[in-house]
């Protein structure tokens, strides 16, 4: 099959390839194909690229795996082959570049903002027409922070003005599990019905995916993503909302007590009468300041409950436990304001309290499973915690509420302790 080389994709890593590449894969209408380029290593674009592109995607559901082999890169490059890029982002053909290079990718001192800056230079000389960046990473109005990285990045005013014109910034809401693929899986997958032989670098996932994509691509084309499942809408934000606030917030919860209690994986942590409590205070919290209506938020929670208690997705704690400083604040801390804001009277809620004190925790009493360099050290305390995710939180109130919540955790661990057998309970 031939494919329009009309996507750009910068941080080709396992989410990408079960998420953007499959949408891509079963979009009806004119075939697109991805040009890649890696994220920070260039093994993976190596591997991708020994495989003319083609990898095995497995969809691993709770009664058994399914493979299926996309075709849709049809380039891969590391992430270091600038040229490349250039001339890719330049191409009449490229109307689209996507990226998944976590929060980090977008703050000062990130190499991709001037990467792109210089492609985009380079489309503008060689009389390029518009073309829309699309951040598929997990920040709130992606989009406008992805615009305002690039438009900080460009020195030249005339560069700038001519990105005003020429470039959309649509934001998206992305959602697939994509856990990291171990040597077993790699061993595993080759017995597979559709596999593809000898396939060094496939991706497992789960069966559910979802895409929200605001509509902001006049004149510029795009794959008919609709037609494989991807809502496009006026506003994102309520999705963006309800996937950080439910999805995101509920994993960096139950990251932080599952590990204080001794679980290694989030089908784990579910299955513990604590922590599924504390997840389901969190839920209820978020669902009142979500602008969406109740059957949807309620569909939304169910589909969460039996996502995570797929035991064949093996989604490690340790995986989500990193960069709470960044997270914690959209995930967990938001809502919290939004509470306020509704109404000043009312107090933090259990479920925030419990997410804020199980990270405190994790940060004090695990320090060598943290991986965060925003975050206070093993000697810190609750006012050290709040001063990094939300200092106007800093509260006698909220503190007394994160303290307490500290103790029932503390109390529930002590328990565990002494009863093994009662970890996985």
């Amino acid at each position: 099959m031939t494919r329009r080389p009309g996507i750009v994709h910068v941080g080709i890593g396992a989410f990408a390839r079960a998420h953007l590449a499959w949408y891509t894969e079963h979009a009806t209408g004119e075939p697109w194909g991805i040009t890649a380029f890696s994220g920070r290593s260039a093994g993976a674009a190596d591997a991708l690229a020994a495989q003319d592109g083609r990898y095995t995607l497995v969809t691993r559901g709770p009664d058994g795996d399914t493979a299926e082999v996309l075709d849709v890169l049809v380039a891969a490059h590391p992430a270091d082959d600038v040229r490349a890029l250039r001339d890719a982002v330049a191409s009449p053909r490229t109307t689209i570049v996507t990226l998944t290079v976590t929060e980090n990718g977008y703050r000062d001192g990130s190499s991709v903002p001037e990467r792109l800056v210089a492609a985009l230079a380079a489309r503008r000389d060689a009389g390029g027409g518009r073309i829309a960046l699309m951040s598929l990473d997990n920040l709130t109005h992606n989009g406008a922070v992805l615009g305002d990285a690039v438009r900080a990045a460009a020195a030249d005013p005339a560069l700038r003005d001519w990105i005003d014109a020429s470039v959309s910034f649509p934001s998206s809401m992305v959602d697939r599990i994509t856990p990291a693929t171990t040597a077993d899986d790699v061993a595993s997958i080759a017995a597979l019905p559709g596999a593809l032989p000898d396939d060094t670098v496939p991706v497992v996932t789960e069966p559910f995916a979802e895409w929200v994509v605001e509509d902001a691509f006049d004149g510029i084309e795009r794959p008919a993503w609709e037609t494989a499942g991807v809502r496009v809408v006026a506003d994102v934000t309520p999705y963006e909302q309800r996937k950080l606030w439910l999805l995101n917030g509920s994993h960096s919860l139950l990251a932080y007590l599952g590990l204080q209690l001794g679980h290694e994986t989030v089908e784990q942590a579910m299955a513990d009468p604590f922590c599924r409590a504390a997840v389901e205070d969190l839920w209820d919290e978020a669902a009142r300041e979500l602008p969406l209506p109740d059957a949807e938020v309620v569909e939304a929670r169910a589909a969460l409950v039996a996502r995570f208690e797929n035991a064949r997705i093996r989604h490690t704690l340790r995986q989500i436990a990193g960069s709470g400083s960044q997270k914690l604040p959209v995930r967990v801390v938001d809502v919290v304001r939004h509470r306020f804001d509704r109404d000043p009277s009312t107090g933090i809620g259990p479920g925030a309290a419990t997410a804020i004190a199980a990270w405190w925790l994790h940060l004090t009493t695990q320090p060598e499973l943290a991986d965060d360099p925003g975050a206070p050290g093993p000697d810190s305390d609750v006012h050290d915690v709040l001063g990094v995710i939300a200092p106007d939180l800093d509260t006698p109130p909220v503190v007394a509420a994160v303290s307490a919540a500290a103790d029932r955790i503390r109390t529930a661990a002590e328990t565990r302790a002494a009863s093994p057998e009662g970890a996985r309970a």
